[in-house]
């Protein structure tokens, strides 16, 4: 601890990691500081900050069974919003591989929703604790140290206006929460320590998303469809209802390695058509399109080892996506941004200054699980660059069967949601019962399987 300690924590970026790390903080702390680019408090549209709020978004049940315990009442909050939380498997239509698994009640909750209106509801909630305060409207500029370099003792921030020069937020602890473009590797050199190694598994996604006024509703009891993307299928799709009335929509489309959804209106219908998920073509071929399809592309996942680290200065953490950024499509990302929250609450109950290696060593644990699942899931795809070892070999055949034995079995639907939904370890999948339900099911064809459209210059 510093000789004369300041009572404040300073949080740099505003999105959900920084805002679960500020509501934990402020246990703790008389004051914290919240410091971002972007506009805040009572923004309920798309930040420029976050360019991937724009595309379909998920909490899956882990992820919203902690926000639920760190801010009571906020599942209800979103429903009066006009979100429509539902079961993570019995609520949602899931194809794999163009077949749709069986459903089943996993009494897990997932809130498919826009970016936006998650992070509104939660900031809501954070706006209103006392000793919490927005800085908004300011560029993060760096890090102060002590003159040894072994403490960081605040933030430079300054006014995105160019009215002003630097400012200096000395603060005991400073926690960076700005996301995969976090600059404190760089930092970190600077002061002369070193960068932290990085796991990368290139896979050249990318989103393209598009809203629509259908003409009817293609959901009924279901909150959504999602064509999950597979190597033999990689071509995927998310597509739900928007909060509010009138019949909108939200269809996001996935493509990996190069295989990007088209951003003219006729390359997007006729991307949705050549899905092995002829429904959701259906529905929106004769809707009428509320804006231009928009992209956002996702070059790789990237983890850094900052737990790697033998030295790493006093008073400073990483969180969020500034440590690990997973792909999107598995949902994971908030989730994980939750359960860090949780270890960063653990952490302060014990010293108002966490040490950072404990933090760092405690957040890899559980992060270990998730990136494994997702990283041996890419390597699926034969070009996604990466050692592929036998384990990674034999897991993604049994899962391809497991996936094949769900359209006949909803017990293995439901097994496979908990393990996606980050509430069993994936281990949990290969218990001797579940290996031969397996083995008994997946050699069965479904009644119906669609198979998928081939592009065409033109529409029907």
């Amino acid at each position: 601890m510093p000789e004369q300690p300041v009572g404040r924590a300073v949080v740099l970026g505003g999105s959900l990691a920084g805002l679960l790390a500020a509501n934990v903080l402020a246990e703790v702390y008389p004051e914290v500081l919240v410091v971002d680019r972007d506009e805040l408090a009572g923004v309920a549209a798309y930040r420029k900050g976050v360019p991937h709020g724009r595309h379909a978004h998920g909490l899956v049940a882990r992820g919203q069974q902690i926000l639920e315990k760190q801010f009571p009442g906020l599942t209800a909050d979103m429903e009066a919003a006009g979100v429509r939380p539902g079961d993570f498997s019995g609520a949602i239509r899931w194809y794999f591989n163009g077949m749709p698994l069986r459903q089943a009640v996993t009494g897990l909750l997932s809130v498919p929703c826009t970016r936006p209106v998650i992070e509104h509801q939660v900031r809501n909630r954070v706006e209103k604790v006392s000793n919490i305060r927005f800085l908004e409207g300011y560029d993060i500029v760096g890090l102060e140290a002590t003159p040894d370099k072994s403490r960081i003792i605040g933030a430079l921030v300054q006014r995105r206006d160019g009215g002003s020069g630097p400012e200096a937020l000395r603060a005991d602890l400073v926690i960076d929460a700005t996301g995969r473009g976090s600059r404190t590797p760089a930092w970190l050199e600077e002061f002369g320590y070193s960068r932290p190694e990085e796991d990368r598994v290139k896979v050249d996604l990318a989103y393209t998303t598009r809203h629509y006024r259908v003409p009817a509703d293609p959901f009924g009891s279901d909150i959504a469809i999602i064509a999950a993307a597979t190597p033999t299928h990689p071509r995927g799709a998310f597509y739900y209802r928007l909060p509010g009335e009138g019949g909108r929509v939200e269809l996001s489309l996935t493509g990996v390695l190069g295989d990007h959804p088209p951003t003219d209106p006729e390359g997007f219908l006729e991307y949705v058509r050549s899905l092995p998920v002829p429904e959701i073509y259906e529905s929106i071929r004769d809707a009428e399109p509320i804006n231009d399809p928009v992209m956002f592309r996702f070059p790789a996942s990237v983890r850094r080892r900052f737990e790697r680290l033998t030295r790493f200065p006093e008073g400073f953490l990483v969180i969020g996506d500034a440590v690990c950024s997973f792909n999107p499509v598995y949902a994971q990302g908030m989730a994980i941004a939750a359960v860090e929250s949780r270890v960063l609450a653990d952490k302060l109950r014990k010293t108002p200054v966490p040490d950072a290696h404990e933090f760092f060593q405690e957040i890899s644990r559980q992060i270990d699980s998730p990136w494994e699942f997702a990283a041996i899931a890419d390597l699926g795809y034969a070009g996604v660059e990466g050692r592929r070892t036998v384990k990674t070999r034999i897991i993604n055949a049994y899962v391809a069967r497991l996936q094949r034995a769900a359209v006949h079995d909803a017990s293995l639907t439901n097994a496979f949601m908990r393990v996606a939904g980050l509430i069993d370890e994936p281990t949990a999948l290969l218990s001797p019962g579940r290996i031969l339900r397996v083995l008994r099911q997946a050699g069965r064809r479904p009644s119906q399987v669609s198979a998928p459209v081939p592009l065409r210059a033109g529409r029907d």
